[in-house]
């Protein structure tokens, strides 16, 4: 069976489970059996195998696995998001549509050489950072549960720094490919861009009083910066700047402080800011180890008040940890796995150095932020605020990510025709 058309039958199956998990949550809340409930499903599966023709056009050789894995994990979130919200569902929908296109618009764009982004590293690099600290912009940033991460343009509402994440990544990747000899030398002159990447961090974290932004991109940072070098000591060092300028930052800043505070104790803040974080440990916990089964979990009060604020977005993995139980949470972990395992394998399977610390850098990405949101519901980290990838309700967070499935399947075009000898 050729590449496509094992994604081909890998996207039929998840389009035959979005049919099944749909049908139940449709069927659990509106006690109804309804050819209706299929409605979403069949929209779901043209959507993606439009995506699918798209890459068999375009990347014949790429991994066959990524996009179906993205499906499943796009189909999981509107599948929960439906069940919280149908508006929101019919929103988020939208936003995979656009996604979508965005995905194919780079597919069909870089189709013939992404090595090409390489030549622009620097205005990729400015790009990053405007899109940083576009949100701090006067009249149209947003400050939205303490942090400032949105841009509010008439009724468009979008978190800038999902895309700045990409940009940041292909600048990493050209340059620690053009510089990489000279870092690991130690000499000094090649540090200063990446230091003024560290200064960038500790700003956004001081601007816009998010740790999670900010322990994501230096993350980011210093993952490409060990695959580039190899020394784990420049890793330790630029950790360590990392930790004291947050321990500093944190002291003066009353949110950031106040998120610490909740993780070391949030019984403490029972009543304020630990009632959100209490309540989705609680509805971790009512889910048992089988779940109460999709449409069945607590997730509103007696008021229609839902139990757990921000339920849709920052908390949606603690609804279906309770609707799906330890088995689905477990489940819902290894697909972040799997995909980020693809997505290290085209790394090791690449041959030039930007391909390489590109895959590498999109792979860990979506794995760190996976590990950055999952880690502050369950209390491992502090919580911060950004979004589990294509589960929880966003338009950005939905078309960064795919733009970060189109750079991974370029990648990897390239890495098999190359091992194939085409």
């Amino acid at each position: 069976m050729t590449l496509r058309n094992r994604e081909l039958a890998a996207l039929l199956t998840v389009g035959l489970l979005t049919a099944m998990g749909f049908a139940t949550v449709y069927i659990a809340l509106s006690s109804v059996i309804s050819a209706a409930s299929l409605t979403y499903a069949l929209i779901f599966v043209a959507l993606y195998l439009a995506a699918h023709l798209v890459a068999r056009r375009t990347v014949p050789d790429a991994d066959p696995y990524l996009l179906p894995m993205a499906a499943l994990l796009t189909a999981i979130g509107v599948t929960e998001i439906y069940r919280l919200g149908p508006s929101n569902a019919f929103r988020q929908g939208l936003w995979i549509v656009i996604g979508v296109a965005a995905f194919a618009a780079t597919l069909f764009w870089l189709r013939h050489d992404y090595r090409v982004l390489e030549r622009y590293k620097y205005v990729f690099g400015v790009t990053a950072i405007f899109l940083l600290f576009l949100p701090l912009t006067p009249g149209i940033g947003e400050t939205i549960n303490g942090s400032r991460l949105w841009v509010h343009v008439g009724s468009l509402q979008f978190q800038p720094g999902e895309l700045g994440k990409i940009a940041l990544i292909v600048f990493l990747a050209a340059y620690l490919r053009e510089k990489r000899e000279v870092l690991a030398q130690g000499k000094l002159k090649a540090w200063g861009p990446l230091l003024v990447i560290w200064g960038g961090a500790m700003l956004v974290l001081l601007a816009t009083d998010d740790l999670g932004s900010a322990l994501l991109y230096y993350g980011i940072f210093l993952a490409m910066l060990y695959v580039a070098t190899a020394r784990l000591s420049f890793v330790a060092v630029a950790l360590g700047l990392f930790l004291v300028g947050s321990f500093a930052i944190s002291r003066t800043t009353p949110h950031v402080q106040e998120r610490v505070n909740v993780w070391l104790d949030p019984y403490k803040y029972l009543h304020t800011s630990g009632y959100q974080i209490l309540q989705s440990l609680y509805s971790i916990a009512h889910g048992g180890v089988g779940g109460t089964g999709l449409g069945r979990g607590i997730v509103t009060s007696p008021g229609g008040v839902q139990v757990v604020p921000d339920l849709n977005t920052d908390f949606i993995y603690s609804a279906l940890a309770q609707e799906l139980g330890l088995i689905g949470a477990a489940a819902l972990l290894l697909l972040y796995m799997g995909f980020v395992l693809r997505g290290f394998q085209v790394a090791l399977k690449s041959t030039d150095g930007f391909s390489k610390l590109l895959a590498a850098g999109l792979s860990f990405s979506f794995a760190f932020q996976t590990f950055v949101i999952v880690g502050g519901i369950t209390r491992v980290i502090p919580l911060t605020g950004i979004t589990l990838p294509f589960v929880s309700y966003g338009g950005s967070s939905v078309v960064a990510n795919f733009l970060l499935v189109a750079g991974l399947m370029l990648v990897s075009n390239r890495a098999n025709r190359e091992e194939a000898g085409a």
